[in-house]
């Protein structure tokens, strides 16, 4: 992937989707988190997981967007959440999202990599927007030169 290819990303939707919060799921969420099961959904990591997946994309989908495959190792970057109303069990969501940034960078020793940054919108039956998770990947090009 150029890096024109790469900025002319930015401003692509995702697919989006819907997930309903049902109570068996929240539970195990939270059990595995080892978290109190009063916290319900409303557990800021239920704004992550919703968000992801429900993009439309699976990873390796959003992967390709990106001429990336998980054996290039994309990683994490970084993470923000708002959350403007807590997420409810039972209630079901719409989830929208686009791709935000896109840069082009050059590491010392990691040569050259993307960072690509997607926001992932979160709305109530009502359209209401209850949540954004803003997230970035870091996609090494060990084909670039340096």
């Amino acid at each position: 992937m150029t890096e024109e290819e790469l900025h002319a990303m930015i401003g692509t939707r995702m697919p989006g989707g819907t997930r309903t919060l049902e109570k068996w799921w929240v539970g195990l969420v939270l059990d595995a988190m080892e978290c109190a099961s009063e916290d319900g959904a409303a557990h800021p990591t239920f704004v992550f997981l919703v968000a992801t997946g429900s993009m439309g994309w699976t990873w390796d989908e959003l992967f390709a967007v990106f001429s990336a495959t998980d054996a290039d190792g994309p990683m994490f970057g970084e993470t923000d959440t708002v959350i403007h109303l807590p997420l409810l069990t039972g209630a079901t969501y719409t989830v929208t999202g686009e791709i935000v940034s896109a840069a082009r960078k050059t590491g010392k020793k990691t040569g050259v990599f993307d960072i690509v940054g997607y926001r992932l919108d979160i709305h109530d039956a009502g359209d209401t927007l209850v949540a954004s998770t803003t997230n970035s990947i870091v996609f090494p090009r060990r084909e670039q030169a340096a």
